[in-house]
């Protein structure tokens, strides 16, 4: 009797330590099949530049494909939808925090998700290079000079923004200068370099990669770096509100985020094997190259810019007089 209670709970031990161990197990064996991330920018954006280079990195490390699909459109809704119809945790969201953190503003009514809620931060990878860029043929190569053209010929001149928070900068910019342009709405921003560089719209704000060739070629100008600060991609630019103009002068970082029931756990293992990659000076370069800076930090930190990220855009949206819409 004695034998058979002590098979017994030796038994039970085993199996609980099997239990115990089976969660951590499982997330050492992440990923077990292919992981796809889904953007909200097209081919070419300094977005899907990064994706591609860190999906290069984790594949070889996570011996698994890793896909990336760019979903650009509807204002970053069609890769938001993507990402959550797939409820699966080897489905990451790829984006800049300025591609979701202003929908209860823009959109008609409430957005179909909660970020707070249905976008779990994994990891930070990089500050996107954003720039406000002119056209060249317009005669306005700072913002003030733009700003003077504007109010010289209403009516005249278009403008444009990169989906979400760079677009609602552009419109409370316009609104506190007292400016007559138009807003041009664009389903994928990298259309409207070349309709820049054609002065057939004067002033964009977008990532630094997007106008960059056209800068090169001489038909665009960068009139301001779009953040707080300088940046060292361009250092001789002036911040926006080096320039005077602070409104243009918002904060954006790229970041992973998993779907709600993704555990801290696991957000963390991922953020160390992205954060790993991202130290391949390699890798750094090639993406300084593309028009981002290396700000690797985990979920927590990622979790704490988003917060003060939506502060901020709260801010924005009282210049324009527009309450949010939520959930």
């Amino acid at each position: 009797m004695q034998f058979l209670l002590r098979f017994c709970a030796a038994t039970v031990f085993t199996c609980g330590l099997a239990l115990a161990q089976a969660p951590a197990q499982a997330q050492q064996a992440y990923p077990e099949r292919a992981v796809r991330f889904i953007l909200p920018f097209g081919p070419g954006s300094a977005t899907d530049i990064a994706a591609r280079m860190i999906a290069e990195k984790l594949q070889i490390k996570w011996g698994k494909p890793v896909f990336v699909e760019p979903r650009p459109g509807g204002d970053g809704l069609i890769a938001i939808n993507a990402f959550l119809s797939a409820n699966d945790d080897h489905t990451l969201l790829y984006a800049s925090t300025a591609s979701f953190i202003v929908h209860p503003y823009t959109l008609p009514s409430k957005p179909p998700y909660d970020a707070e809620r249905d976008l779990n931060p994994i990891v930070r990878t990089a500050d996107s290079g954003l720039a406000v860029a002119v056209s060249t043929e317009s005669g306005a190569t700072t913002l003030r000079a733009f700003v003077e053209l504007a109010r010289k010929h209403p009516g005249t001149l278009n403008v444009a923004g990169g989906a979400g928070l760079a677009e609602l900068s552009v419109r409370a910019f316009v609104k506190e200068q007292g400016l007559n342009v138009t807003v041009v709405p664009y389903r994928d921003i990298i259309q409207a370099g070349a309709d820049l560089a054609a002065n057939r719209i004067q002033l964009v704000s977008s990532s630094l990669s997007m106008p960059m060739p056209f800068v090169q070629a001489g038909s665009v100008k960068l009139a301001a770096i779009a953040a707080p600060t300088r940046t060292p991609l361009a250092p001789d630019v002036p911040s926006a509100p080096e320039a005077g103009f602070p409104t243009l002068g918002y904060e954006s970082t790229v970041g992973f985020y998993g779907p709600a029931r993704m555990t801290l756990d696991l957000r963390r293992k991922i953020a160390a094997d992205v954060i790993e990659a991202l130290k391949d000076p390699t890798l750094a370069k090639r993406l300084f190259d593309a028009g981002l800076v290396v700000a690797a930090e985990g979920p927590e930190e990622l979790a704490a810019i988003v917060k003060r990220q939506k502060e901020a855009t709260t801010r924005l949206a009282d210049v324009l007089g527009v309450k949010a819409k939520e959930n």
